[in-house]
Parts: structure tokens; sequence; C-alpha cells
């Protein structure tokens, strides 16, 4: 082939692969100018741009170095952290252009999924550099701490053939399996039972190491409590921290078997992402061990250092420069945790994390308990059924009249569609996208009947459906979109399936728009509104609002919530209540919807909702029917919508705020206008709605698991994280 071809200007003759090449590869340099501002170069240059070559769909440093490297010596390759595509500059020209000859349109094979790569020229290559966060103070990795000799002993120390062991309180959870030495640390209550102390100690194959710690000054006195964990690929455990009162300052845990990338949280947003490599010794102490969260996200690869880790230096943080990131498949990794029973109540320096210290007790019985993480698919079903369907009907009005302005991002991406185009809007809620581009065929669907009756009042096509099955045909739709819907589905099963029931909707060529709400408010140092609005002087503005921050106004609506459970503490299992304004120091929260009160029209109604008369009878209808405070006393259930029944419904707590108003058995309906047809006394009701926020990688991550997709751009929107995805 020419050069002259290889620039994309002049117009030769091409064959018919060579032509479709030209059209991906024009595609791809449009999405990358687009989306991520990269401006491809119009004649040869020793630096190309590798679109589908990237970490973020699944493509490690190793397999594409291997593939540019055989067109000539590569200086630097250069991989953005998530992104779905990276840079390759050689040592001459003339290797850049062999390699666009001859490995656009190729197929590269990542482990059990292929990529097509496509290249372009740049004139220059970004060369961010990320600082290598430090770790968190008392927190220390020793490599290499165990040999492979003793790895071998201990791992085969553990018996897990055994399916009800109650002598090491063996179980099986829903991320790993579990087995507990010298005392059973108990996930309803996250503590021990220091009475009961397990039938057998530490296995005698830990003490040779137990020694060397105390030893080499790693911890002052023998543990006398092991927790075993087993983890098969793709598993994690959810962000925590072990209970104050449960255990001593200091824990170790030694990890065999597999290397794995742990994530560090502090309560102010931090994030340090630390490798833990096979028989490595990880020490927490002082703030790492009582402050920090610290968990591993399920998911089959990790990005980490590109050279294996020989020294500190590498392991301080996997954050580091584009040029030294890769992908590592997870392997079978077993942790011993071991730890020092506490006898006495904790004085350590952080109260507000201490459940000795001050911090709320459990709900009291008259108080529903949040519910637990769900562990198996009807679980599932039954914790969303709850606690997302069941409220969205009851809030539906109130909630529409909130939703009125649509992203500017989702409306770039809607009006870019040709006119004629078929758009599936999947969750779509009042249906605020379905007219935004009056130039396609839109139509909706959401789970929730009063909100696709509202989208059917404002002239909209749409209908009932769940996400996870919607009864249009295969590859009918030219685009869809899923904004602000995933991230209510609570297990990641469920969460890749919605993925792929997006998928399945598209034509080949079509691309879907993806939002869920991001675990990190803060990004390239910018807060999002979400915190950025935390010092309102309203004191409504306090309370949480959990809808992410599409809607400034969107703050009064909510009230603070402080009496249902500690929402600061990270359980182990149990569903916790976010505090508003605040990061996040876990992904599967419960988040409250206070129907607002006193509000008019002309005082407080959005300006863009519409038929308020309308809606407003059948919120009354709907709220007093389905789902009120803990004081209703009527069996009355709605028309199949809801099906909450008369007492405290799983997804509505009782209003617990500090006002003027004392609780009082009586029934309570409202409406959206504020007329409110109640008893004076009655509290008002707050609805609990299920979410799994999603950490930095995370949505890419989810996506590349679906076969015939591949992520086109992402980005992170004003606390959401967002990908464009594109049917190969």
């Amino acid at each position: 082939m020419e050069p002259t071809v290889e620039t994309n200007v002049k117009s030769v003759r091409r064959s018919k692969d060579e032509k479709k090449v030209l059209r991906k590869l024009l595609k791809a340099s449009h999405t990358l100018l687009k989306h991520e501002g990269i401006i491809p170069a119009s004649q040869p240059t020793k630096s190309l741009v590798v679109a589908n070559g990237g970490l973020g769909n699944g493509v490690s440093r190793e397999e594409l170095s291997a593939a540019l490297t055989e067109m000539g010596e590569v200086e630097t390759l250069v991989m953005p952290r998530h992104k779905p595509y990276a840079f390759a500059t050689y040592r001459s020209q003339e290797s850049a252009r062999k390699a666009h000859m001859h490995l656009n349109g190729e197929k590269l094979q990542c482990g059990e999924n292929s990529v097509t790569l496509y290249l372009s020229y740049v004139d220059s290559v970004p060369c961010e550099e990320e600082a290598p966060s430090p770790l968190p103070e008392g927190l220390v990795l020793v490599e290499d701490f165990v040999s492979l000799e003793e790895e071998a002993i201990l791992l085969a120390a553990i018996d897990w053939s055994s399916t009800n062991d109650d002598v090491t309180a063996q179980k099986a959870l829903k991320h790993r399996k579990v087995k507990h030495y010298g005392f059973e640390f108990r996930y309803d209550n996250n503590n021990v039972d220091k009475d009961k102390p397990l039938p057998a100690g530490l296995p005698e194959e830990c003490l040779p190491v137990l020694e060397r710690c105390v030893k080499d000054g790693h911890i002052v006195t023998m543990p006398d409590q092991l927790t075993v964990n087993q983890y098969e690929v793709g598993q994690g455990i959810p962000p925590h921290v072990d209970t104050h009162s449960a255990f001593e300052d200091t824990i170790l845990s030694l990890s065999l078997g597999a290397k794995v990338v742990m994530e560090f949280r502090h309560p102010d947003g931090r994030l340090v992402s630390v490798l833990l490599p096979e028989r490595s010794l990880l020490v927490m102490k002082g703030e790492s061990r009582y402050l920090w969260t610290h968990g591993i996200t399920p998911r089959k690869f990790d990005m980490v250092p590109a050279c294996d880790p020989q020294s500190s230096a590498h392991t301080t943080s996997v954050r580091g420069t584009n040029s030294s990131l890769t992908l590592n498949k997870r392997g079978t990794r077993t942790s011993f945790t071991f730890r020092k029973i506490r006898h006495d109540p904790c004085h350590c320096a952080f109260p507000s994390a201490c459940d000795s210290q001050g911090v709320p007790s459990a709900p009291s019985p008259s108080q529903p308990s949040p519910p637990l993480l769900p562990c198996c698919h009807a679980d599932a079903a039954q914790l969303e059924e709850e606690y997302v369907h069941q409220v969205y009907n009851a809030i539906a009005p109130h909630f529409s009249s909130t939703r009125h302005s649509p992203w500017p991002r989702v409306c770039h991406f809607l009006s870019s569609l040709p006119a004629g185009s078929v758009l599936a809007d999947v969750g779509c809620g009042n249906g605020k996208y379905l007219g935004v581009n009056p130039e396609v065929i839109a139509v909706g669907c959401d789970r929730s009947s009063a909100l696709v009756q509202i989208c059917a009042d404002r002239g909209f096509q749409a209908f009932v459906s769940d996400a996870l099955s919607v009864p249009l045909r295969a590859a009918s739709c030219d685009a869809c979109i899923s904004i602000a819907v995933i991230h209510h589905f609570s297990t990641q099963e469920r969460r890749l399936a919605a993925v792929r029931e997006l998928v399945r909707l598209l034509k080949p060529g079509g691309r879907a728009l993806v939002y869920v709400w991001a675990f990190e408010q803060e990004y390239n140092k910018q807060k999002s509104k979400y915190l950025k609005d935390q010092n309102k002087e309203h004191p409504e503005n306090h309370g949480p609002i959990y809808n992410t921050s599409e809607d400034r106004q969107l703050a009064d609506n909510y009230k603070p919530v402080d009496k249902i459970q500690d929402v600061s503490k990270v359980t182990n299992g149990k569903l916790s209540v976010h505090t508003n304004r605040t990061a996040f120091n876990t992904q599967d929260l419960l988040v409250p919807w206070h129907l607002k009160e006193g509000k008019t029209r002309g005082e407080g109604e959005s300006k863009g909702s519409s038929k308020i008369d309308k809606t407003k009878v059948k919120y009354k209808k709907t709220l007093g029917n389905s789902c009120s405070t803990s004081s209703v006393r009527s069996n009355t259930r709605s028309d199949g919508n809801t099906g909450c029944d008369s007492n405290m419904p799983s997804g509505i707590f009782p209003d617990t705020s500090d006002d003027t108003r004392n609780s009082d058995d009586t029934t309570q309906t409202s409406s959206l206008s504020g007329e409110l047809s109640k008893s004076e006394n009655s509290p008002a009701p707050v609805f609990h709605r299920y979410y799994h926020v999603f950490q930095e990688g995370e949505l890419e991550q989810l996506c590349v698991q679906v076969a015939g997709i591949k992520v086109q751009s992402s980005y992170h929107d004003q606390g959401n994280w967002c990908v464009i995805l594109e049917k190969e």
C-alpha cells in the first residue's frame, strides 16, 4: 500500500476491506476528537493513537506492546487510566508508517475477548503524570514476608472441603468463602462474642509467622483471632472498617496465592489503591486501621504497575505515570487476617468512626432496620422491588416535579443522532429526554407505572418494562440511553445484565449512552455540585440528596436523617444511610427521599414541571394507598403498582428530623402542591432508595464484559461516571 493511502487524504483505488477499515478509522478519529480532544495529524509522524487499544477496554500493556513492537522499536507506550485508547511513539517514522499500514483493522486477542485496532497519526503524545499517593498513616506493606514454602504450608493448612464446619465457623458469603479461628466474627452485628471462643485456636502452621511479626515489631502481642478469606477471580469485599470495639489496634493481613489491588478511602474522599503482591504482609495501625475504609472491588482485572514490584516505591500507590500501568488478571487469592480481641472499650483518636465513643446505636424496634446486601438473585429482586420500584411509584409526581432540566451532555448525544433514528430511553422516568430531539423516533420505558403515566400525560410514547427485559426486537434501535438507572441494580450480575439488554436492542453500529452515580464526587480537584452545596444556609439542605447532582434545586427536597443508623460507619453486609453532601465511604447505600411540604407552585415548584393539577390527585392516591409512615393503620393496598401493606414498608422509614411536630398515630396523605391533607402532628414520610455508586473505571470494566460492544468514550460529568458504547 502506498504511503499516500496511509494519510487518509488522497483518493486511490481500494479493496472492499480497505474501504471498511477506512470508514472505521475515520469514525474512530472523529470520536477521539469529539470526546477526548485528540487531533489526528494529516501527515505521517512517529507517534500514533491506537483506538480500542487501551486499559479501559481490556487490553494489557504486554498484549499491545507485543503487537506494536513487531513493526519496529517503540520508544514510549502511554496507556491512560481507564481509557479505551493508547499512544505509541516509534523510534523512526518508518516504523510508525509500517504499524499504521499493517495493524489498522487487525484484531488483537486479549484473553477471552478480541478487539479491532484503529491507528491514526498524532503530532504529540500527552505525558500527564499522577503523583503517587502516600500510604495512609499507619499502613505498612512488607513484600515477600513469607517464602514460597511457607505459603504452600499455610494454604494447605486450610481445609475448605467441609460445608458445615462449626469448629472454624466456615461460611460461604456472597463474594468469598470464610473461615474463623479463635473467635467467630459475626456479620449480623459486625462483632465477636468474646465469651464464646471457638473450639480450635489458631492453626499451628501460623505460629512461626506470627512470632516473626512480634520479633520484627509489627505487633506487640500475639493475635488470638484469625479470619481466612478465599477470593475466586472476580470476587471482592465491600469497603469497611474493622469494628473498633471488637479488636485491638494492629491488624495483620497476609496475601497468599495471587496479587490484588486493595482500595483505601478516607472519609474526605481521598483514595489510595495499593497493590498487595502474593506473600506480602499488610500492617494496619492507627489512622489506617481506625478511620480509612479498605475493600476490594469485584472485578477480573486490576490495573497494576507494569514491572514486577521490587520495592515499596512501586507499591505505595497503583496511581503513577500513564507509561507504567498494565492489566493483571486476578487469580485465586487467600488472605489470613490476624487480630487481637479487645476486652475494654476503644479509646482511639477517631471518635466519629468509633462504636465505643458515641456512635449512634442500632435502630430501636420501632424503627425498621436497613436490609442486608443481597446474596442471591431472589434477594436482589426483592430488595429492588421494595427499595426502588415501590418507592418510585409512591414518589413519582414529586420526583417528576424535580426532573425538568436535561443534562447538557445527554442532550448533545441525543442531538447528534441523525433524523429518523430510533431511540430507546430505558428507564425514562418522566420522559424529559424523549422530546429533546424531535427529529428522532423516541420511545421510553420505565419500571414505575406512575412515571410512565406521567410520560403519557405529556404526550410521549412510553410503556412499563423492567430494564433487564425490554419487549423490543433485538437490533431495532439506532441508539439507547440509560440515565441514572443501572446504579439501582443491587448485584454486579444484574448490572451486567442491564448493559447486555441495552446492547441487544442496538443495531450494529448503534450507540448507547450510560450514566451512573459516581463514588468520586470530587474529580480532577473539582468538587461536584453535590459537594459544593454542602454549606447551604437552609437547614433542610443538609438532608440527604441522592438522585445525583442533576438539579441544584433538589436540595430543597431533603431533610437530615440521623436517627435511623450510624450514617458514617461502614457495615459489612448491612446497607447504610449516607449523610448529605459528604464524600461516600461505601458503594452500596440507602438513599432517603423526603416529601416536600408547604411549597406552592410559586414558592418552590420547578418551572418545567407540568400537569401538576393532574398528578396531584394521583400522588395523594398513590401515597395514601401504598406507602406512608409507621403510623398507618389501614390495610388498604395500592392497585398493584407498589405492593406495600399497612405496616411500615421496607422502603420507608419514619421521619426522625428534629422539628416541632410530635409523632402521632394518625394516617396521612400528602399532595404535591403543598396542600397537605394530614394530621398536624404526623411526621413526613421518608422513602429510601437503593443505590450502588460506581468507582472510577468500574463502569468501563462492566461494559467490556459484554461481547460485541466497545467503549467509544468515557468521562466524569458532575458526579457521574458516563460511557458511550458502540455495537460492533
